[in-house]
């Protein structure tokens, strides 16, 4: 199991702050995001630093991404450069790729093609 550390007083500030969207697109894995350019860019960077180096890896079908869990939410990027990310995303946990996986609640469309 990994150990995190939880967010600083300065970036759950930010978090709590921040307007996060709802991702329309992809309504099959209900999850919001924050986009840099819409947000302050020094602790949009700061959050995901602290995601990268205090997170753990966890797979979203065979794609290997870094999560951080706190407050029953997961957070992640898609792993580009620090200086080249412009989304954050979150998720609530129960409805990680993980945990849809072992309790069998993958979207119809791709669940046979991952067992």
């Amino acid at each position: 199991m990994h150990r995190s550390i939880a967010f600083p007083e300065v970036l759950r500030a930010f978090i709590d702050s921040s307007q996060w969207t709802f991702a329309k697109t992809m309504s099959e894995w209900p999850h919001e995001y924050i986009v840099r350019e819409k947000v302050d860019k020094v602790l949009f960077e700061a959050l995901v630093r602290h995601i990268r180096q205090y997170g753990f890896e966890g797979r979203f079908y065979q794609r290997v991404l870094i999560y951080f869990a706190e407050d029953g939410l997961l957070y992640w990027t898609m792993g580009a450069p620090i200086e080249e990310t412009t989304i954050i995303n979150r998720c609530k946990e129960e409805g990680s790729y993980e945990n849809r996986l072992r309790n069998e609640t993958l979207p119809n469309n791709n669940q046979k093609a991952e067992k």
